[in-house]
């Protein structure tokens, strides 16, 4: 099985997301659970970007011992300095410099020409390996660079020392094919692309940053950058938890070295300490990813788990499903509920109580276990 490298950017890109910065202290307990997980990479930051976050990588470098410590800069002599200064006590350290790929970018953002942007990129690589073995270079908004430029950069800084390529989707603009072909284009045509690991940095802005991200290890890409619940700029970033479990359930021929067991609650922490809600219906974690509310499905799951879910939750850490009772669950949801409470039912009565627990939930929407303890109650007594 190959061997795919995740590379964890929640304290990175998650925590640009405005409102969810996170401390010192905050961003050591994350990187702790992180390293519990089994992420291969941690990029604990962008150092010269403000004192807080050169001093996160620091405590971080200190602290951590397993996976690699990751610092994120432009290609520029000040931020490789910080960078290398940061992560003077790391265990394992790793450079991410890089520039802007794609014509719009090095005409607009960097005012400049492709062979100024290349003479950079091949410099900064360089200069970054003075300070560490282990130098990442992004080829920034690489879904909309011209593959033949993307491809000659890429061979560019590989010659200078990369050891590992990000061809990052920076807007989420490509779809799941293109992206794809771009990663394949590159496998296929630059000469020494052996040399280096192929990664891959999605965004959701199109809501295609999984599949994006599918596509690029389907094409030859050995790391994926992602975050924990999907967090980052804008509309996100690939979610780690997705990718991770997409591999485990369709059984593809890779392996992490993620414990899955530890996914809920890693999931659980980053959104009480960036005080970002899980959206209830998010794949994977979400409230709802485990839950189920109509009659049809309850009864298929009481049956056999598999008819309705295609994941067991102990794989990811939760103890058992969640039968929602509603309006419009069935019987079987219902008697399955009461048993739970230790009712014994005979059918006769379940049609009985079935109806009463229809009005029931027609007028409260939700029915919990104190409301079927009420409902019990109220029918022993009549």
């Amino acid at each position: 099985m190959k061997k795919i490298f995740i590379f964890d950017t929640t304290l990175r890109d998650g925590e640009q997301v405005p409102g969810c910065q996170l401390n010192t202290q905050e961003k050591l307990i994350i990187a702790e659970k992180l390293e519990e997980l089994g992420v291969d990479i941690i990029e604990a930051g962008f150092p010269i970007s403000s004192p807080g976050d050169f001093q996160s990588i620091v405590e971080i470098s200190k602290k951590i011992k397993k996976p690699i410590i990751c610092a994120l800069t432009r290609a520029k002599k000040e931020d490789i300095d910080c960078a290398a200064e940061s992560l003077k006590f790391a265990k394992r350290k790793r450079i991410h410099t890089g520039i802007g790929a794609s014509d719009i970018h090095i005409k607009y953002k960097f005012k400049s020409t492709r062979e100024k942007i290349l003479e950079q990129a091949i410099w900064a690589v360089k200069y970054a390996k003075k300070f560490v073995n282990d130098v990442e270079f992004y080829a920034e908004d690489a879904g909309r660079a011209d593959n033949q430029f993307l491809a000659k950069m890429v061979e560019e800084v590989i010659k200078a020392g990369a050891t590992v390529v990000n061809i990052p989707d920076t807007t989420g603009y490509c779809l799941p094919n293109e992206f794809g072909h771009k990663i394949k284009y590159l496998a296929e045509n630059v000469k020494n692309i052996d040399k280096a690991i192929i990664s891959v940095h999605c965004h959701n802005d199109l809501g295609l940053a999984t599949a994006n991200t599918l596509s690029g290890i389907l094409n030859g890409a050995r790391q994926v950058e992602t975050t924990i619940n999907g967090i980052g700029e804008r509309a996100g970033n690939a979610a780690m938890e997705e990718i991770v479990m997409i591999i485990k359930t369709k059984k593809l021929n890779f392996s992490t070295n993620i414990n899955t067991k530890k996914i809920y609650q890693t999931s659980q922490l980053v959104s009480k300490m960036m005080r970002m809600p899980i959206q209830k219906n998010k794949a994977i974690v979400g409230e709802n990813a485990f839950a189920h509310s109509s009659g049809i499905h309850q009864d298929g799951l009481i049956k056999k788990r598999e008819n309705y879910e295609i994941i067991n939750p102990k794989d990811i850490g939760l103890d058992e499903s969640k039968i929602i009772l509603t309006a419009r669950s069935g019987r079987a949801a219902l008697k399955y509920r009461l048993k739970k409470l230790s009712y014994k039912i005979t059918n006769k009565n379940l049609d009985l109580i079935y109806q009463e627990f229809l009005k029931l939930a027609d007028q409260i929407k939700q029915v919990d276990d104190r409301n079927l303890r009420q409902l019990m109650l109220k029918f022993q007594k009549n």
